[in-house]
């Protein structure tokens, strides 16, 4: 039996595998971690998982010059820098080091691959949110026309937070409204649970807040890899205030942006986009106002012309009224002024008909006319009872005859 040191059976070792093994190999596996060196070496642990069990795992190098190469490549066609758990397409050659053991020495990476990869991880993120129901819940929210209390998740120190509260307060109109600042990291892996704290922060306040704006200024993709990170993407999807979203340039559209109620680019059309809803809010007011300054001065002229109506109209009736009044009274005054002739022409009348017939019974006349008036005891003779003996007086009309009555019959 041969006795090989460890030294020769691993030299043994890298013979046979240099002689039975192609130059170099694709293989797709998850960096597990990455760490660049100062001498310009990239060292990576490479794995494959099942979920969340490691399937197997192998340490990889890219050299310097190497690095050097294909690294300015990878970023500038997928925009994102190699990072931990990052899925990627290699080529690669196996070394076997009699010191150090197997190691996969990367020659390229396949772009491609990544940005299909990163691509398909976003699919299946929005896909699980269909899913679920959750991607338009927060679409389906009502926005205030003119919100005046605002929550903005951002990093204080942002560009594009200095970008939008500039925007916004400088704008010529001077709206004016609440914004309280909730400071996030906006990138990298701890942006999403950092993100998620604010949001809870803001439920929790109390402060009565009418929308959350999340903003940040513009990066590379992989900047902006937190915001299609499912765990934030689901509660920004059912936060139960309007999400506003401007986290990016136009090109770049994140879930976060797909969930929120409202995208926007960058920072300061979110700015613009308040300012905008708050100008047209005064617009409208303005043009309700104007209508009402319209409507009540119809109302006044309409108002103006049946009170000009009525007064016609009673100054028409008092006059008729005084007229027929007038009349009447002129009628009334005339009838004074003919009544007290009317009545001494009637009373005239009146006393010559009744002279008349004082004349027409005077005695006197009747004793003119052969007629003679018999008195007993100085009373005109009618029906008393005469016997003898009693005097008796006969007037004539020029004398007066006394008698003796010696017999009545």
């Amino acid at each position: 039996m041969n006795h090989y040191s460890l030294h020769e059976f691993n030299l043994f070792v890298k013979e046979v595998l240099s002689d039975s093994l192609e130059r170099s190999y694709w293989i797709i596996a998850e960096i597990g971690q990455i760490n660049l060196h100062g001498n310009g070496h990239c060292y990576l642990e490479l794995v494959e998982k099942d979920n969340n069990y490691v399937k197997a795992k192998a340490r990889g190098t890219i050299w310097a010059n190497i690095y050097r190469e294909i690294h300015p490549w990878f970023v500038s066609q997928t925009g994102t820098e190699l990072k931990q758990g990052m899925k990627v397409l290699f080529n690669a050659s196996l070394e076997f080091h009699e010191v150090y053991g197997i190691s996969l020495n990367i020659r390229d990476i396949d772009v491609n691959f990544t940005i299909g990869e990163r691509e398909r991880k976003k699919q299946e993120t929005i896909q699980q949110l269909e899913a679920e129901g959750i991607i338009d819940m927060n679409q389906a929210l009502e926005l205030s026309i003119v919100p005046q209390r605002l929550a903005i998740i951002s990093s204080e120190t942002a560009a594009g937070y200095e970008d939008f509260m500039n925007q916004f307060e400088s704008n010529p109109y001077g709206y004016r409204a609440i914004l309280d600042l909730f400071p996030a990291t906006m990138q990298g892996d701890s942006a999403p649970s950092s993100i998620i704290d604010c949001l809870h922060k803001i439920h929790e306040s109390g402060l009565g807040y009418e929308a959350v704006i999340l903003i940040r200024g513009g990066g590379s993709k992989m900047d902006l890899d937190c915001f299609d990170d499912y765990d934030l993407c689901a509660h920004l999807a059912q936060f139960p205030l309007p999400i506003i979203t401007g986290i990016g340039h136009e090109r770049d559209q994140s879930i976060a942006d797909l969930v929120a109620h409202t995208r926007l680019k960058t920072p300061t059309s979110v700015a613009e986009f308040l300012v905008s809803r708050m100008m047209t809010f005064e617009s409208e007011i303005n043009q309700v106002q104007e209508s009402i300054n319209q409507l009540t001065q119809e109302l006044l002229y309409r108002q103006n012309e049946i009170i000009n109506e009525i007064k016609f109209k009673w100054q028409l009736s008092v006059n008729q009224i005084l007229q027929r009044h007038t009349f009447q009274l002129e009628q009334f005054v005339q009838l004074i002024k003919q009544k007290p002739s009317l009545i001494l022409n009637r009373q005239k009348e009146f006393l010559g008909h009744n002279q008349k017939l004082v004349d027409a019974y005077d005695p006197q006349n009747l004793l003119n006319k052969g007629y003679s008036i018999t008195r007993l005891n100085g009373k005109v003779l009618t029906k008393q009872k005469i016997k003898s003996g009693d005097q008796i007086e006969t007037q004539t009309a020029s004398q007066t005859i006394i008698s003796t009555v010696n017999e009545t019959k």
